[in-house]
């Protein structure tokens, strides 16, 4: 049997109040395996960035529980879960997020400094995962001195560095060409396959979705299905997100 590393038990989330309650979320549940890379894809108001944004901690939900690595995420009062965030989590924001006053190297180190790692640690621990992303030649340069592909790996070195029990991106390749978008693609893939990270994604684009394993479709707040890879080319699965979405009403144009 594989670990469940995250357990989505009955969530949900609503916004309003009485006579005028909008159900984002409508009873939610679902497991992820250690290692998966699980796609999240919409239509506008399917709730796929309430739901990110609840397993992130950015967000509370109404009822239900999150388990991450057996901790009920959905106990934890406002100091713990900002620690917990720091230390079990990591994003892949589509705008990068990185400080411009800072080196590559400088913007990777960041969240070690912020978890207090010993400054002997910090610089090994950089150059590993450098290596492993192929931005070893950037590291002393600035954000706006590498290419878009270039910042987006950092932004994975960064979210990679605390050996994070689950990575989150949301929409990764919204601010990118399609040419990064591919090589960032790719990276997300090589770091799930080769160092076994757990990523959940949540993505509005078929030709992203089609690097993940498996992929749940959401649709006015409930899961509507959910598709595995398989044994499938990428190929073949991206065709057949592309027929569901046609049913769904979530295509290549749609933000949220």
């Amino acid at each position: 049997m594989n670990d469940i590393i995250l357990k989505i038990d009955h969530i949900q989330k609503f916004y309003g109040n009485e006579g005028n309650i909008t159900k984002a979320i409508n009873d939610i549940s679902f497991d992820v395996e250690k290692g998966e890379f699980l796609g999240i894809m919409g239509a506008s108001g399917s709730g796929k960035t309430t739901l990110l944004n609840c397993i992130s901690t950015i967000d509370t939900v109404s009822s239900g529980h999150i388990y991450l690595d057996g901790k009920d995420i959905t106990e934890l009062n406002s100091k713990s879960v900002a620690n917990f965030r720091r230390e079990n989590l990591g994003f892949i924001f589509q705008d990068f997020n990185l400080l411009d006053t800072l080196t590559i190297s400088e913007n990777i180190a960041l969240a070690l400094s912020i978890n207090k790692v010993s400054s002997k640690k910090i610089n090994p621990l950089i150059l590993d995962i450098a290596k492993k992303l192929n931005i070893v030649e950037i590291l002393d340069k600035y954000p706006y001195q590498v290419s878009g592909g270039q910042k987006q790996r950092c932004a994975c070195a960064r979210a990679l560095i605390n050996n994070p029990s689950l990575i989150l991106a949301d929409e990764p390749t919204g601010a990118l060409d399609s040419n990064s978008s591919q090589m960032l693609l790719s990276t997300i893939q090589s770091i799930n396959e080769q160092l076994n990270s757990t990523i959940l994604m949540v993505t509005h684009d078929a030709f992203s979705a089609s690097y993940a394993n498996r992929i749940l479709f959401l649709r006015d707040g409930k899961i509507f299905t959910e598709l595995r890879r398989g044994s499938d080319s990428r190929s073949i699965f991206f065709e057949k997100i592309l027929n569901i979405l046609t049913i769904i009403g979530g295509g290549r144009n749609d933000a949220r």
